[in-house]
């Protein structure tokens, strides 16, 4: 090969595609619903940073926090707040996921998760053999493939990491808040055993750094098959 062509393979797409993979044991996907306007929620918000150092992460354990809106209206409007994350909530509870809507919530193999002792309940999750979900990402775009053949909904989520606000108004003002594992961007794709997407830009709402998470239900269930994640960027 030509010394053009060697550079030509370095500089192109491929070159920075990032390969992550599940194993074959269901990976713990932890779903935290919180809202900025709560002031319960900074704590369980810390909590789920405190799984940045957890070796296990986006390898057995996958966390997510979904900011909700129906806090907005009570004085401060949570800048990562989606309509669209307080309506999973709420299909959770329609799905008997979840008891009620309420912040915190948390949700742990989809399963409503009150604990005392949120670490010690980790180490205790026994393990599930199922298939093995493997992703590929070239820039913006996704392979996705599954081990397991049948219909799936993949879902696909952008994680923001160190964000960091300033809250002014309502039950938490004058406190600096952070976050890790925000959800950013949530898109669904239905299929069987291996996706094709073209992903938005990766939005820039000032994390210090950026992770994907992908994972599996079945067509019309929140309850999560499989899931994989991986940070994107340094």
């Amino acid at each position: 090969m030509s010394y053009l062509g060697m550079i030509f393979l370095l500089f192109t797409p491929l070159a920075l595609a990032i390969d992550f993979t599940s194993g074959s044991n269901k990976t713990t996907v932890i779903e935290l619903y919180t809202s900025e306007g709560c002031s319960s929620c900074p704590p369980a918000d810390k909590w789920l940073s405190t799984l940045k150092q957890d070796p296990a992460l986006f390898k057995d354990i996958i966390p997510m926090a979904f900011h909700v809106d129906y806090w907005d209206r009570l004085g401060w409007k949570d800048p990562w707040a989606k309509a669209a994350f307080s309506n999973r909530q709420r299909q959770l509870t329609r799905q008997d996921i979840l008891s009620q809507v309420y912040t915190p919530g948390f949700v742990m193999g989809s399963q409503e998760w009150r604990s005392r002792s949120r670490t010690q309940d980790l180490s205790k999750v026994k393990p599930i053999e199922t298939g093995v979900l493997s992703a590929q990402l070239n820039v913006d775009y996704l392979v996705v493939e599954y081990s397991k053949k049948g219909d799936y909904e993949l879902n696909v989520a952008y994680l923001g990491m160190g964000l960091v606000s300033n809250v002014t108004t309502g039950e938490n003002r004058f406190r600096k808040l952070t976050h890790d594992f925000v959800v950013l961007e949530h898109l669904k794709q239905k299929g069987r055993s291996i996706w094709h997407i073209e992903l938005p830009n990766i939005p820039q709402q000032g994390q210090q750094q950026t992770a994907i998470s992908v994972w599996l239900t079945k067509p019309g269930s929140l309850e999560i098959e499989q899931a994989a994640s991986s940070y994107i960027d340094n």
